[in-house]
């Protein structure tokens, strides 16, 4: 699956109440790791719920690949995927691990894969949910055997760091060509930091365009800032 490049020429969103996000322009090639930065409450889930076709924007264009927002925002959905965004992909505390990648691999094999793969035989279907279960956790750097009980760990148990890889694990089940994360740096060490940007890093040099919510972007990342000159002068 070809990578897929992201443009936005002053993108913005208004609210009942205003701004949430605005005069967004920046360029990012295929494979690119992109951050969007800015304080909380600045619309930096927004914008990326944008960029993702999940949500309108009322100022602006933007392309993903070869289909344009927000005139074609269901293929953009269709090509994109969302790790933890509060809201959107909650996991369930009670569910193990292994649940939740059974669960999703069934939802891909019968909602996201053609006809023509849903027509072969059985076995050939267990293999392939198999592969990509296996092919995201190596991408999400989640090992089951480095967990409390492997697969049948539940999710309330898990890590902080490790609930965001299982989250990213099930977004790559669907091998999107664009991968949204929101709060990537939430609530984690320096360290732990540190090991997410080298993860998005690896999955962004593997084809996947990433775009990632954070407080602080690294220096290597395209850096899209929510603090737009008509955002900034409505908080001021």
């Amino acid at each position: 699956m070809p990578a897929t490049g992201v443009t936005a020429r002053g993108l913005g969103l208004r609210g009942p109440r205003g701004p949430v996000f605005g005069d967004v322009t920046f360029d990012a090639g295929p494979g690119s790791l992109i951050a969007i930065e800015g304080p909380s409450g600045s619309g930096r889930t927004c914008l990326l719920l944008t960029l993702t076709g999940r949500m309108k924007p009322t100022e602006g264009a933007a392309e993903v690949g070869e289909w344009r927002l927000p005139q074609q925002m269901a293929a953009v959905r269709r090509a994109s995927g969302l790790a933890n965004v509060a809201g959107v992909t909650d996991l369930e505390p009670a569910l193990t691990v292994g649940e939740h990648l059974s669960e999703r691999a069934l939802l891909q094999r019968r909602f996201g894969d053609s006809l023509r793969g849903l027509l072969r035989p059985r076995r050939e279907r267990t293999a392939e949910a198999r592969l990509r279960i296996d092919d995201a956790l190596a991408a999400a750097g989640l090992d089951p055997a480095a967990l409390p009980k492997g697969t049948r760990t539940a999710v309330r148990d898990l890590e902080r760091l490790e609930e965001l890889r299982l989250s990213l694990a099930l977004a790559l089940l669907g091998r999107p060509r664009l991968l949204g994360v929101d709060d990537s740096d939430l609530k984690l060490s320096d360290a732990e930091r540190a090991e997410v940007w080298a993860l998005l890093r690896s999955v962004a040099a593997s084809g996947t365009t990433v775009v990632a919510v954070s407080s602080q972007a690294p220096g290597d990342a395209v850096v899209v800032s929510t603090q737009g000159k008509e955002k900034a002068d409505a908080l001021a």
